[in-house]
């Protein structure tokens, strides 16, 4: 669609220099209605000026939805029920985020009749495929416009001369030399001095945790429930989604748990680092894996492991809204019936670990069984049989190389 055709636009909108600036580029260049949308999703106080900073910029409408339980329930709850973890460490966090907030922004361009939306990733990152997949899926005509691929702003300096001449306020940037993105489940660090991949993060660049050196000298036990693999309670409290993640955030934060560092496979093919703090995820992943110990199959754990890696690759891709990513969560939604019980976790100085769980209603663990006691239920010698066929293949493989030789 040409500039002159597009009527009205609605902007993922942060609040930030690069948003605000695509806010008044997209007015300066297509002359049309601009709706900004900005996503609660538990970033605290960074939302507080964004309404009036969105309309000094010249936003036409400003939207500000409060999604923070619809983003645990419906999106990180799901994921976590899959365990799903990228390149082995990074939970995800920002990935989650993405598909939520292109479906609200596609329901607000329906609800104002918008036939563009906007978002502020680059051409090099990972959120340009993940916002637009999401559009694409919830309108398959709508006109996606990614200014990055399209200005020729193509420096820190052109953007910030952009800035000073159209009046738009430059943030002190030398007290934080990199960029950061916050939501309920984490916050990420990435860019300037931690384009070094050798230098180590500074610590007052962390936001939600504390030094593990400097976390309390006594650990703290924390007790997590489970229904149907979904965290319902804390010591006993009932608590919704989002108030559950809260507090597992703050309580992981004092005892510095969940930070990690992280060279990873971008989509587009190229590596960057990533910094992160996920306290609370830390700790409900942990929690959850261990009543999934006593209460699912082994053979169920092993084919549902066995589908992490790709279906962590789908959510960090962008695929949330695939149905292969569905058909995913449908047998892993089927391997959770089971999982519920209530898991004991430790918490000291930057670690988490799980030290007890148990479920009054799916256990699988049979004392009789396990005991390393005298037992009346299990014969050892019954054991002998197993290993020998079991062991089979491998005889064989034994015999027949020593007939080669």
């Amino acid at each position: 669609m040409a500039k002159k055709d597009v009527k009205k636009i609605v902007l993922a909108y942060s609040g930030g220099l690069d948003t605000s600036i695509i806010l008044k580029w997209l007015k300066n260049e297509y002359g049309c209605e601009v709706i900004t949308f900005s996503a609660d999703l538990g970033q605290g106080d960074e939302l507080a000026p964004i309404r009036d900073k969105a309309f000094a910029t010249g936003a036409d409408k400003v939207y500000i939805d409060d999604l923070k339980e619809e983003f645990v329930k419906d999106f990180v709850f799901p994921m976590f029920r899959a365990n799903a973890i990228y390149e082995g460490h990074y939970l995800l966090g920002t990935s989650i985020a993405r598909p939520l907030i292109a479906k609200r922004q596609m329901e607000i361009a329906k609800i104002e009749g918008a036939d563009a939306v906007s978002h502020g990733a680059t051409g090099k990152g990972n959120d340009q495929v993940r916002f637009e997949l999401g559009y694409y899926h919830f309108d398959p005509a709508i006109t996606v416009i990614a200014p990055w691929r399209d200005w020729k702003l193509n420096s820190r300096q052109a953007l910030v001369n952009y800035a000073k001449k159209n009046g738009i306020p430059i943030p002190v940037t030398k007290k934080r030399p990199w960029s950061s993105d916050r939501n309920l489940l984490h916050i990420s660090f990435e860019g300037g001095i931690l384009e070094d991949t050798w230098a180590e993060p500074p610590e007052n660049m962390f936001v939600l945790t504390k030094a593990p050196e400097k976390a309390p000298n006594k650990p703290q036990y924390v007790e997590i429930e489970f229904r149907n693999g979904n965290a319902v309670a804390v010591d006993g409290e009932k608590m919704s989604p989002a108030q559950l993640l809260a507090h597992l955030n703050f309580l992981g934060g004092e005892h510095g748990i969940g930070r990690v560092d992280l060279l990873e496979n971008r989509s587009v093919g190229m590596k960057s680092r990533g910094v992160y703090e996920t306290p609370g995820g830390t700790i409900l992943r942990e929690a959850h894996m261990a009543v999934e110990q006593i209460t699912m199959d082994r053979e169920v754990m092993r084919i549902r492991d066995s589908l992490i890696p790709e279906y962590a690759r789908l959510v960090y891709a962008g695929y949330w809204f695939s149905p292969e990513r569905e058909m995913l969560q449908t047998l892993i939604d089927d391997s959770q019936k089971s999982v519920n019980g209530v898991a004991r976790v430790k918490l000291y100085k930057g670690h988490c670990r799980t030290v007890g769980r148990k479920s009054e209603t799916d256990s699988l663990f049979n004392l009789d069984f396990a005991t390393f006691e005298k037992d009346q239920v299990y014969n050892q010698k019954d054991a002998e049989g197993f290993i020998k066929i079991n062991s089979l293949r491998l005889r064989i493989r034994s015999l027949m190389q020593a007939q080669k030789k």
